[in-house]
C-alpha cells in the first residue's frame, strides 16, 4: 500500500482527438473508437486551426495540418483490413502506397484488363 502519493497520470484507453484553435484555444475530445475520432474531425476540421488524433498510447497518429482526413481514413481502413486477414504481399510497380494484393491501385487495374486482352 502507498501511504500518501497518487498517481500523476491515468489511463483510461481511449482514442482523444485534440482540436487546437488560435482564437479558442485547446479542446480535448475522447473517443472510444476511431471510427468516432475520424467523425469528430470531419465534423470539426475546417473550423480549427488543426484537428489531431492521439492513439491509446499518446502517439499522434493523424495531424490536420499534413494530411486529408479522408485520405487517412482510407489509410486506416487498409491497414485495419491488413491485420484483420492474412493477404499476400504485394509491390506495386507505381510504387502506390495505396495499392494491395487485394486492392489495386488504378493503374495496375488498367494493367490487369489490358493483360487480359
Amino acid at each position: 500500500m502507498v501511504h500518501g502519493l497518487e498517481p500523476t497520470e491515468e489511463y483510461d484507453g481511449s482514442i482523444v482527438v485534440h482540436l487546437l484553435d488560435d482564437t479558442a484555444g485547446r479542446e480535448k475530445i475522447r473517443c472510444g473508437s476511431y471510427e468516432e475520432a475520424i467523425a469528430v474531425v470531419k465534423e470539426n476540421y475546417r473550423s480549427v486551426t488543426v484537428a489531431k488524433i492521439v492513439d491509446r498510447d499518446g502517439n499522434v497518429v493523424f495531424t490536420s495540418s499534413d494530411m486529408n482526413i479522408d485520405d487517412w481514413e482510407t489509410e486506416w481502413e487498409h491497414a485495419k483490413r491488413r491485420l484483420s486477414v492474412d493477404v499476400e504481399e504485394y509491390d506495386c510497380p507505381y510504387d502506390n502506397v495505396a495499392c494491395f494484393a487485394d486492392d489495386h491501385c488504378i493503374q495496375c487495374q488498367i494493367d490487369a484488363v489490358k493483360e487480359a486482352y
